[in-house]
């Protein structure tokens, strides 16, 4: 105890010669074996339960950073999804001008200026439509396939003629997809069986 030490430092400090030191009167430490066992147990669960939070707080943080790490991903790849929206409105209306020029040239009467229109509408429909795909914007072509409320829309039913009943018989207006998202859906009639 600190009496014992103080006698003994003013012993030392004062000279006075001491004879070897009886072990019995060795000075008793403050904490018995028991206590420092227990002591020791506890200090051992307060090293494991700060490694097992240690290792937790770094799977969160590793979990935060992936997280992280895939919104920004997904931020560069789907940034410009609002922008194609209206892109595809200004395809559809090129697509439209197209198919009515195409209708207005007739075979037996050839009107070389419509002809020529249609052909530039045609290149740039083809060009916006690469551009499209350069992007990762794609239209779906959903004839003939089965129906998916993921990706269409239903406007209509059609009688199943040589056609299996759920599946996509016509489509009013063609559905988009911007890196496998559906940014638009494809309005599309649907084939159901006659009733009679």
């Amino acid at each position: 105890s600190p009496c014992a030490f103080s006698t003994a430092a003013q012993q030392r400090s004062t000279g006075d010669e001491c004879g070897p030191e009886d072990p019995s009167e060795e000075p008793k430490h403050p904490l018995s074996d028991c206590a420092l066992e227990h002591k020791a147990i506890k200090l051992e669960e307060q090293v494991r339960d700060l490694t097992e939070r240690y290792r937790k707080a770094l799977a969160d943080s590793e979990n935060v950073r992936r997280r992280t790490q895939k919104f920004v991903e997904d931020a560069k790849l789907f940034g410009i999804q609002s922008f194609c929206r209206d892109l595809v409105e200004v395809a559809d209306i090129l697509e439209k001008t197209a198919e009515s020029a195409a209708g207005q040239a007739e075979p037996s009467d050839p009107n070389p200026a419509l002809q020529k229109i249609y052909e530039g509408l045609s290149l740039i429909e083809a060009k916006l439509q690469s551009v499209f795909a350069k992007h990762g914007l794609q239209k779906m072509n959903p004839v003939g396939g089965r129906y998916d409320p993921y990706d269409h829309e239903i406007i209509c039913h059609v009688p199943a003629e040589g056609v299996q009943p759920g599946t996509v018989a016509l489509v009013t207006q063609d559905g988009y997809k911007l890196h496998g998202r559906t940014i638009r859906h494809a309005l599309v009639g649907v084939a159901v069986e006659a009733q009679e």
